[in-house]
């Protein structure tokens, strides 16, 4: 369980882009974070796996306080955590085998990730997850030869490989044409609940996120506004996330509460 804790970040004297954030995460549960550009969305996924540090507040995993480990427990935490990216973030000269290998980087030692050569239990564990996602047979082809919708399946193996306790994915299918975008998020729902893995997703297209997330939160200018089932979210509500602007709404207190609590599906 992922559990944010009045999380703040504020880049030197400007605005705060997260103001007070309380947010739980249960396991086996797809969670989109929708809202206009600017509302905080990347910020709160990077916040989460420490690529950008927080200005206040805590972040637990599963029991594990992310906001006070530094030096290597920090390192060791970030394993537990895969993050899918927009632009996919491969090596293109790499094989696909060896950008889904990449994956177990933080287990092997320096000289074993430097050449390359993992067990055969994560040779064999990479070939069941890329025979599961359908990319097995691209597996000595290289990335830059791939079409951007098996690029992102790369990408989201390459994530699962880590073995992590939660998968974050920045706008996983923004790059990608609707079809695609559409077996994407499929394969994010059931790679879930096949194995009980909590997802966070960052996306801008809310007729996906209604379809394939089993809970959406809405924020607006660094909070949250909405936090419900997809039924739920009708247009009084999307005219709050994504209406005006008003100044008062930007400047106003921080807000203090406890995290919002949804049950596991």
């Amino acid at each position: 369980m992922l559990t944010i804790t009045n999380l703040v970040k504020r880049y030197g004297s400007d605005e705060p882009v997260l103001r007070g954030l309380n947010l739980t995460v249960p396991g086996r549960n797809v969670v989109s974070v929708i809202g206009a550009s600017g509302a905080g969305k990347s910020t709160l996924l990077r916040c989460i796996n420490r690529l950008v540090e927080p200005t206040s507040g805590e972040i637990e995993l599963n029991g594990v306080k992310l906001t006070s480990l530094r030096g290597n427990e920090l390192r060791q935490a970030r394993r537990r955590i895969g993050m899918i990216f927009q632009g996919f973030n491969l090596v293109d000269r790499l094989t696909v085998m060896e950008n889904v290998l990449s994956g177990r980087l933080g287990y092997v030692s320096f000289m074993r990730a430097a050449l390359r050569r993992f067990p055969q239990d994560d040779i064999d564990r990479a070939f069941q997850l890329m025979e599961r996602v359908g990319i097995a047979h691209y597996a000595n082809k290289r990335a830059d030869e791939l079409s951007g919708g098996e690029r992102q399946r790369v990408g989201v193996v390459r994530a699962l490989m880590q073995g992590p306790e939660i998968l974050l994915a920045d706008e996983p299918t923004a790059s990608l044409d609707p079809k695609t975008s559409e077996q994407i998020m499929s394969l994010l729902r059931s790679l879930s609940e096949e194995l009980s893995l909590p997802v966070l997703i960052n996306i801008h297209n809310v007729a996906e996120a209604k379809t394939y997330t089993d809970r959406i939160v809405g924020m607006r200018f660094g909070r949250i506004i909405f936090d419900g089932p997809p039924d739920s979210l009708d247009d009084e509500a999307m005219e709050k996330i994504y209406g005006g602007t008003p100044a008062e709404e930007r400047s106003a207190p921080l807000p203090e509460g406890r995290p919002s609590r949804v049950a596991a599906s």
